[in-house]
């Protein structure tokens, strides 16, 4: 009757075990480390620039505890911060020789002091949110006039290319604020232009103005291309923010919208308020040119190498080392790119980068293609007032229709990170810094240790009532209870999530509601044993019958846990994750780990004559 199969007995060993496994991690705390990351689009982290850092510490006598590379950083972890100190000062200037144009960032960091053999099996620790482990919290304005006002520059550019596409001549195109001014000599042809612009810039507002002498037509960006176009500007720079913040080796930063036109940053574990602002503000623009074919003489390039450069040009480096004259002129900016994604090309299967235009960027594209075939043009990326050469690939025949693809020389790899220089490259809009606040990290270990302290003082005082009412049987929940902090733990390391004290505070309430199934469990034994039931069909029935009454109350737990995660947001999702994860644990433990262990006690026994179970041992 009281008595599980072998394989459940496993099944239960199994989970505790693994349990155990996965939340040791968070018992060993973070040592000081040094993260290298690349500064520079172009430039890629590899094992040649690992080798560079292992040489560097070597000549230095600076001994590593440990040092990771993956794709996107090298990370070095040491003993101590003096150590960590000296170590970030010696491979920066291993690696970038000239300060003022760093190749590399080298940030100071935090990882874990788990052993190598947790790691291997990716036991890892859970992330700590701002408020637990300090860090920097920004709130940053996008200035949506600005992102409108690029929106209109770039129409009143449509403006003009559709009209020169249907021959109708006018008399200037200006921007007079936020309205577009297109100045004709008769009221026929405004006419005829007005009927252009509304069949093919759906996005413009139309309205005739002006005198008869001086016919005019006044064009407006529509309500809800506004809208639109703002949003898309805030999208585009939370995207580019990501980007930019893995650098900084953030391990879960926050990165979220707050309003209509402000975004909240928040980097956990960041000290180095200025290093993360230089990133955060960080300008890049994309930019296409025409290469400088009469002057990529041999002689040309090392006379341009040595600084003297032919006017109308500049002189640049690809990513393969080979020099490179490109000129001034620039063909069409990051502003005509819609998309950009990774493919291959259709006839030789190579790795390639499929770009998307707008109108206005596609008409330009088709008509420099067409006239430059054979020719090469170059996509360059500028950031910080630098500019890099990203790819300068030849010209095959024209290009219409605004899909572009560029291939040659590109693995796979390569053509996914380029695509996603194209999409992000810079921001839509420019952002500033608001609000700022530096949380310390020993005010962050000060909330550590309240919230430790409060879960546990809780959990002892439900452990002692639990013992001195229920006995034998208290300690059976006790044990189940211990059973569901150690899953619930080790599940939220397992899925890397941030513990912030909001979670701290739904941990503690679900050891609270976890006790209550046991309480539940335990009452309806004793009400099965004043009902002159046996001991073991009243510890059979208990169980059995508490199962619904346990299992609906923990379903509208559920439902108000689900709907705070739907629709909640910051803190209230962090509560809210703590709390479901804990309703599942809690259910297993509550009901499968506590039985298991009344089973081993009691159920063994042929003849049961007693059980433990309050003040009084009922028979």
């Amino acid at each position: 009757m009281n008595r599980y199969s072998l394989w459940t007995y496993i099944t239960i060993a199994v989970a505790l075990v693994l349990g155990f496994l996965y939340t040791l991690p968070n018992f060993y705390g973070e040592v000081p480390a040094v993260q290298v990351s690349s500064a520079r689009p172009t430039l890629k982290i590899d094992n040649a620039v690992l080798a560079r850092v292992e040489a560097a510490l070597k000549r230095s006598g600076v001994q590593a505890n440990g040092i990771f590379q993956d794709l996107n950083s090298i990370r070095a972890r040491f003993a101590d911060t003096d150590t960590q100190l000296k170590a970030k000062d010696i491979i920066s200037q291993a690696l970038n020789p000239d300060p003022r144009d760093p190749s590399y960032t080298v940030a100071l960091n935090l990882l874990s002091a788990s052993p190598a053999w947790l790691t291997a099996i990716h036991a890892l620790p859970m992330y700590l949110g701002l408020d637990l482990r300090g860090g920097v919290h920004f709130l940053l304005q996008v200035d949506m006039k600005a992102a409108l006002t690029k929106r209109l520059d770039a129409l009143a550019g449509d403006v003009r290319s559709q009209l020169r596409d249907k021959n109708i001549r006018h008399s200037g195109i200006s921007r007079e604020g936020g309205t577009v001014v297109i100045t004709f000599r008769d009221a026929e042809t405004r006419a005829k232009a007005r009927k252009v612009i509304e069949d093919t810039l759906t996005d413009l507002e139309v309205a005739e103005s002006g005198e008869a002498a001086e016919p005019r037509l006044a064009a407006t960006i529509r309500a809800t291309a506004q809208k639109r176009t703002q949003e898309f500007a805030l999208k585009q720079n939370i995207q580019t923010l990501h980007n930019r913040i893995n650098e900084l080796g953030v391990a879960e930063p926050v990165i979220q919208q707050q309003g209509a036109d402000r975004v909240v940053v928040q980097l956990p574990g960041v000290q180095d308020t200025a290093k993360a602002k230089e990133i955060l503000g960080r300008t890049a623009t994309l930019e296409i040119r025409m290469v400088d074919e009469e002057n990529m003489a041999p002689a040309a390039l090392a006379a341009a190498a040595q600084g003297q450069v032919p006017f109308g040009s500049e002189y640049y480096v690809e990513r393969n080392g080979a020099p490179l004259m490109v000129k001034k002129q620039v063909v069409l900016t990051g502003d005509r790119l819609t998309d950009a994604q990774p493919g291959f090309d259709g006839q030789t299967q190579e790795p390639a980068v499929n770009m998307t235009l707008d109108a206005a960027g596609a008409r330009i594209f088709r008509d420099y293609t067409r006239e430059n075939v054979g020719k090469r043009m170059a996509i360059l990326l500028f950031e910080r007032g630098k500019g890099e050469v990203i790819t300068a690939p030849v010209i095959r025949s024209e290009i219409g229709g605004g899909r572009v693809q560029i291939s040659g020389r590109m693995t796979t790899v390569e053509a996914n990170d380029l695509a996603l220089l194209l999409r992000a490259g810079s921001l839509a809009a420019p952002m500033e810094i608001v609000e700022e606040r530096t949380i310390g990290p020993s005010l962050g270990a000060e909330n550590i240790k309240k919230g430790f302290d409060s879960t546990l003082y809780g959990f002892a005082v439900i452990a002692a009532f639990m013992v001195v009412y229920y006995v034998v049987f208290g300690v059976f929940s006790v044990v189940a209870l211990s059973a569901n902090l150690l899953l619930l733990l080790a599940i939220l390391s397992l899925l890397q999530a941030t513990l912030t004290l909001p979670g701290i505070a739904a941990i503690a309430l679900t050891l609270g509601m976890a006790i209550d199934a046991n309480v539940l469990i335990n009452e309806r034994i004793r009400e099965e044993l004043r009902g002159g039931s046996t001991p073991q069909a009243a510890i059979h029935a208990g169980y059995e019958r508490a199962f619904g009454t346990i299992l609906d109350s923990n379903i509208t737990s559920l439902i108000a846990g689900l709907a705070l995660l739907i629709f909640g947001s910051g803190p209230v999702r962090g509560f809210a994750v703590v709390h479901v994860l804990g309703i599942f644990t809690s259910m297993f433990s509550s009901v499968m780990v506590s039985r298991a262990l009344a089973n081993l006690t009691y159920g063994t026994r042929r003849r049961l004559e007693r059980v433990a179970i309050g003040n009084t041992a009922w028979k």
